[in-house]
């Protein structure tokens, strides 16, 4: 069977090829060139350095000061985008490798004393005064090095830090406020550092109800007479300062703010507020609810029900103005995935409390997403050079009962040519997978007590899943049929957590390959391949500080645990139930609903980094290590919780799960499905944008999977052996930035095979490479 998606992937590879031999090209004939477009007695800026004598400045801040730099390189020497430039022709102005390529930047007198200048600057700010900044520039054959050179000197410290506070409503609370102090005594001056004390202190406050409360309030003075370069550094929290009607300025204690209505705009539209319409909330429109001091202005119908927008409110749980539940509010409207703009707004009402405090009008305007959406999506896949054809097609139901419920449906579809054996004994095999994923989203806690104090930062969405997938293999054909239930909540901007309360899975396994059977029949591994059923409790907390429509440095971190079958086997224990014999190896199993269950422990830890050295280049690394432990009532995990490695997100050099378990050398005629039960995998990769929407990349893949309970040689992991086992691949790719999507094709190299025999394992420079050590591998997204 033939897809046209097939001949657009033989196209893509035929303009990569055309790419990279371009790419090539500019590499050996331009690389010497890049003063083509310098003009007569100017110079290309080739390199600037900065150098400091003190350990306590960091060189890629002040990196940060310089008001020129040279043109960006990637793979640490080469000016790719000038060498584009210098292809272009000197005849136009704006050629098509003027646009895509990089001008040379040409040496600027002016602008190297400029950054001499922010560089002094900033080394004042950091606390050395008497800092000297001083720059030499070599030339050579229309080439400029700029060196700067920072003398630090001895820099100001603080000897004395005390806080001041001449409001005194705000005495008491900056006072128990003081342990918390970012500025200590022997520190630098650092006049960063100063400021962020101010703004933290500003916070603090308004975290308190004092609404009218900024930085103006709160100054420094600092004596630096005491000599010695130390200085008796002085915060001042002052009074509100305001001008009265005739403009002169005076002085007032602030006021905590407390509140009097919230409204809630539930079909807020921003174009029509562009254009000066607002709402007057003197009055009362005739579309509104009124609930206590809560309105909820709409058109027609309400779209919403008043409880979800009364809980995702929190602005008023304290009693008066508290910035961080402002905040707070507005993480739990926008996880709410309902509206597409949120604004909170507040009004002066002139209006006091029962206790003379001054009160305010919340308004928070919401413009809801549509209701219902579809969605449909083709893809191309590849698992290690076997293409195939996948289609999901998606409907969304945004607020299903009216109280922000979520309902997601998937459908899907796929078939993909699988090819295994090698050379005259290569077969085909056309996989099949269809499916259907159902969940259902309940934007609050449904449990029996209350969760006020557990979560602060969000509530808790309440989580339903129902899944049947089909799969037909080469080997055998099973059913998986899913019921879970759980909660998802973040704790903070960058942490989330997953709980299934329950996770079950049933599988049903049938229409084996009787090669297959046969190949396995004597091995521990047979009793993960048969039906089974799976109940689990599993926890799953990430920290992820990456921003999708942002290119900065970035953390991850995943860590997740699974049990098991415990509660099944505890029951089973109790009630004195029978075990059954299921299979020789795996011996007498309790069972449920007519299919033994498993019981297991599996727990994987997963970290990532990722650097933005400049606009043009990248480098991610990512660590992976994880077990899984069966016991009581099974001898193996089940095949869908053990671990396998290669592919594309993998060990990139090795065709998916064709890789280990250990120094296990599968039978090449055999279709590729080697699992384990321990995984350690490491990854370092280098992206550097190219031309338009091409990126190129660089990577280095370690690691390999193990068994716990295998009479296979060479599969089970060993403390004192393992790292002997650890496969190396190394490679090159390409990734197409669509924006909307990705798509990535790498090439990947073995390194080091550890199926092969000790003492032959590194294959560079030991034998002839063979097609065998390449791998190619067609993807969507980056692979970590």
């Amino acid at each position: 069977m033939r897809f046209p998606i097939f001949e657009v992937l033989k196209d893509l590879l035929r303009i990569i090829k055309l790419i990279s031999g371009l790419a090539f090209l500019v590499l050996l004939l331009f690389s010497c060139r890049t003063t083509k477009f310098v003009p007569q007695d100017e110079y290309l800026l080739n390199k600037v350095k900065v150098d400091v004598d003190t350990k306590q400045v960091d060189k890629q801040d002040l990196k940060n000061y310089l008001r020129q730099t040279p043109n960006t390189s990637i793979l640490g020497f080469w000016k790719f985008h000038l060498a584009l430039y210098n292809l272009s022709s000197r005849k136009k102005s704006d050629g098509w490798l003027k646009r895509i390529g990089e001008a040379p930047v040409i040496y600027d007198p002016f602008l190297t004393k400029r950054s001499d200048q922010e560089l002094k600057r900033y080394m004042h700010n950091k606390g050395y005064y008497d800092a000297v900044v001083t720059d030499t520039v070599y030339r050579k054959k229309k080439k400029a090095e700029v060196v700067y050179r920072i003398t630090a000197n001895q820099p100001y410290t603080i000897d004395r830090y005390k806080v001041d506070v001449l409001d005194d409503s705000l005495r008491t609370i900056v006072h128990k406020d003081s342990s918390l102090s970012t500025i200590h005594e022997d520190e630098n001056l650092d006049m960063d550092k100063l400021a962020s004390e101010r703004l933290r202190m500003v916070r603090t406050l308004k975290d308190q109800g004092y609404y009218r409360m900024n930085r103006n309030s709160i100054s420094y003075e600092a004596d630096t007479t005491l000599g010695k370069r130390q200085s008796a550094v002085t915060m001042l929290v002052g009074e509100r300062e305001f001008q009265d009607s005739l403009g002169n300025v005076e002085y007032q204690p602030h006021q905590k703010f407390t509140f009097r209505n919230f409204y809630f705009l539930t079909e807020y539209e921003p174009r029509k507020a562009l254009f000066g319409e607002h709402l007057n909330l003197d009055m009362v429109p005739q579309d509104t609810l009124k609930v206590d001091n809560y309105y909820f202005i709409y058109k027609n119908s309400l779209r919403f029900r008043p409880d979800l927008l009364m809980n995702a409110n929190h602005i008023g749980d304290a009693g008066y103005y508290k910035v961080s539940e402002v905040e707070r509010t507005y993480n739990e409207l926008s996880l709410l995935r309902l509206f597409k703009v949120i604004n909170i707004q507040f009004e002066e009402t002139g209006k006091r409390d029962s206790l003379g405090n001054p009160m305010l009008d919340c308004v928070i305007q919401l413009t809801p997403s549509s209701k219902q959406s579809y969605s449909f999506a083709l893809e191309g896949t590849n698992s290690s050079g076997n293409l195939g054809v996948a289609g999901n097609l998606n409907y969304q139901h945004r607020n299903l009962f009216k109280g922000g419920e979520i309902l997601d449906v998937q459908l899907r579809g796929a078939t993909e040519r699988q090819s295994y054996g090698v050379k005259d004994s290569v077969k085909f095999f056309n996989t099949l997978e269809t499916g259907i994923d159902t969940k259902l989203t309940l934007p609050k806690f449904l449990a029996p007590f209350r969760s006020t104090r557990l979560f602060q930062y969000s509530t808790p969405k309440t989580l339903f899943n129902l899944a049947y997938n089909y799969q037909r293999r080469p080997d055998y054909t099973r059913t998986i049929a899913r019921a879970s239930f759980g909660y998802q909540w973040k704790s903070s901007e960058y942490s989330t957590h997953r709980i299934n309360l329950l996770d079950f899975n049933l599988v049903k396994m049938f229409s084996y390959d009787p090669k297959f059977i046969a190949s396995i029949e004597n091995l521990y591994i047979r009793s993960s391949y048969t039906d089974h059923s799976i109940s689990s409790l599993n926890y799953i907390y990430t920290y992820n500080t990456q921003r999708l429509q942002k290119r900065t440095n970035y953390k991850y971190l995943r860590a997740s645990f699974e049990t098991a079958g415990n509660t099944l086997y505890a029951y089973s224990k109790l009630a004195n139930r029978p075990q059954e014999l299921t299979d020789s190896l795996a011996g007498g199993q309790y069972k449920f609903l007519g299919t033994p269950f498993a019981q297991y422990f599996r727990t994987d830890l997963e970290y990532r980094r990722g650097w933005v050295l400049d606009k043009y280049n990248t480098v991610v690394i990512r660590g992976f290590g994880g077990i899984a432990v069966p016991y009581g009532n099974s001898k193996q995990v089940p095949f869908e919780r053990k671990y396998f490695t290669g592919g594309a997100n993998d060990i990139r050099a090795w065709p998916v799960r064709s890789l280990g378990p250990g120094s296990y050398k599968a039978d090449p005629n055999a279709f590729p499905n080697q699992t384990g039960d321990v995984k350690l995998e490491g990854n370092i990769e280098y992206r550097y944008k190219m031309i338009g929407m091409l990126e190129g990349a660089l990577f280095l893949d370690v690691g390999n999977i193990w068994s716990l309970n295998d009479n296979r040689p060479g599969t089970e992991f060993r403390l004192g052996q393992f790292y002997k086992e650890l496969a190396v691949g190394t490679g090159t790719g390409f990734r197409f930035d669509f924006s909307y999507v990705i798509f990535r094709l790498d090439v990947g190299m073995k390194l080091r095979d550890p199926s092969l025999p000790q003492g032959s394992r590194w294959i560079v420079g030991s034998r002839p490479l063979t097609s065998d050590d390449f791998n190619v591998t067609f993807a969507i997204g980056y692979p970590f």
